[in-house]
């Protein structure tokens, strides 16, 4: 039992455990970048996360330590909060990558000024970064990877159980190698529009250069600008289908660090 003891008898055991459970599953979905966003109300996170406590309480076995409020307990539900956020944290990778290329492809076309206030971290951020961020979420929960993502957590539960939460430096080096995804897949995302806005101001310096009369940033902003919005018309379909992929990386890379 545990080490507080309030007369409840079972009730109260079934209660710790609950409790317990809610510590991984809450981490994870303050760690996720869509359930962990400043504009989602607390009170919903913590009625989501006890929610499917609740259903893991009758799905598993799972246990609370013995004596949940001495070192040993305390231990345990450090492990759960590092399993959790552990798991959290692939899908930040995978959901800042459109956020890079934003950055990449609005300092390109000159809408760097445009900046909003990005509901991930509370920081400014491109008006293109808000738009890659909410395709990619649409089009994550369109294919269903955030009830895969949570099926995921309540397996993490099998290959890590109470007490034996320490991912070990082989998982720990495969979050961080998954950075390189992040990397590739922003680079990939921009390249295109990239390449067309680079083309758009050697011409306008070209042309600035034969015609000094002509003023480089009244010709060449409007040009990128015009030039960036096109591009980004005709490079959808395969910025879509590397969103999808990164959907399909980031649950794949969440199912290899708990090894299913």
């Amino acid at each position: 039992m545990p080490a507080l003891d309030f007369g409840f008898g079972p009730l109260q055991d079934e209660f710790f455990r609950w409790m317990f459970l809610m510590t991984r599953i809450g981490a994870a979905l303050v760690a996720a970048p869509f359930f962990g966003t400043t504009n989602v109300p607390f009170q919903l996170r913590v009625v989501t996360a006890g929610a499917i406590s609740l259903l893991v309480c009758n799905w598993t076995a799972v246990q609370a330590p013995e004596h949940i409020f001495s070192l040993a307990g305390m231990l345990a539900v450090a492990g759960e909060i590092l399993v959790g956020t552990a798991m959290g944290f692939v899908l930040q990778f995978s959901f800042a990558a459109p956020a890079i290329a934003a950055e990449l492809i609005g300092g390109g076309m000159g809408l760097g000024l445009a900046a909003t206030i990005d509901p991930q971290n509370g920081a400014h951020s491109p008006a293109l970064g808000q738009y890659f961020t909410v395709v990619l979420t649409l089009i994550f929960f369109g294919l269903g990877c955030h009830l895969q993502w949570i099926a995921l957590v309540v397996k993490s539960y099998e290959a890590f159980p109470p007490g034996q939460t320490w991912l070990g430096p082989d998982r720990i080096w495969e979050i961080v190698s998954y950075g390189s995804t992040l990397f590739a897949t922003a680079l990939t995302m921009a390249l295109p529009v990239s390449l067309i806005l680079l083309l758009i101001m050697v011409v306008a310096g070209v042309l600035s250069r034969s015609a000094p009369q002509l003023n480089l940033f009244s010709l060449g902003l409007p040009a990128s600008i015009a030039a960036g919005f096109a591009a980004l018309i005709v490079t959808a379909p395969m910025i879509s289908d590397r969103m999808t992929m990164l959907c399909a990386d980031a649950v794949a890379a969440s199912a290899k660090l708990i090894g299913v």
